[in-house]
């Protein structure tokens, strides 16, 4: 029987932790994506809306992708309590069948859900299908080294290695490390 690596919908109290912010802020992957008024962001795994409410201040349209409806929901009444983003589509749906239209996206981020994911060249391909060519996917990830937040090192996927899985894919990589613990990875589709 495969252990579930997928984070917990109870836990989702977690994701709005303000040390999150240590690690990594809302206004940095912005800067990173170079997100425009005008652009559409995917937010893939967007659980409750850590990125989501940022990017939809800031972006013409947020697709808010998360294969737990549950999660969406806890976004959704987040949106309402605070005083609501009609620019955002709430999608259910795992990032190996993103249901989204082809090109859809300016730009899209994956945050801290990728090691989650079973099958990532399905999802490298989902990828470049909903982002318009020549624009930008940021993936997010824990580096793989011991510490109380995130999820255990066994199942964190290291900056080499996603560099590689990248590569892979057929993309050229940029790695940042935003301190030890956080790394993101950028490539035109």
């Amino acid at each position: 029987m495969m252990v579930s690596k997928r984070f917990k919908p109870s836990n989702a109290g977690r994701l709005l932790d303000p040390k999150r912010r240590e690690f990594i802020s809302p206004e940095q992957v912005m800067t990173e994506l170079n997100v425009k008024a005008t652009d559409h962001v995917a937010d893939l795994g967007a659980g409750n809306g850590y990125f989501t409410l940022p990017l939809a201040k800031a972006a013409e349209k947020v697709y808010a992708v998360d294969i737990e409806k549950q999660m969406l929901d806890l976004l959704r009444k987040r949106v309402s309590e605070t005083g609501g983003a009609d620019n955002i589509d709430y999608v259910v749906s795992s990032l190996e069948e993103i249901n989204l239209p082809n090109s859809v996206a300016d730009k899209a981020v994956a945050a801290f859900v990728v090691h989650e994911v079973p099958d990532l060249t399905r999802a490298f391909r989902e990828f470049k299908r909903i982002i318009k060519p020549g624009q930008k996917l940021l993936i997010l990830e824990w580096e793989a080294i011991e510490m109380d937040l995130g999820p255990p090192i066994e199942e964190r996927i290291s900056s080499a290695k996603m560099k590689e899985i990248f590569v892979e894919n057929g993309l050229e990589p940029v790695v940042q490390h935003f301190n030890e613990a956080v790394y993101g990875v950028t490539a035109k589709i």
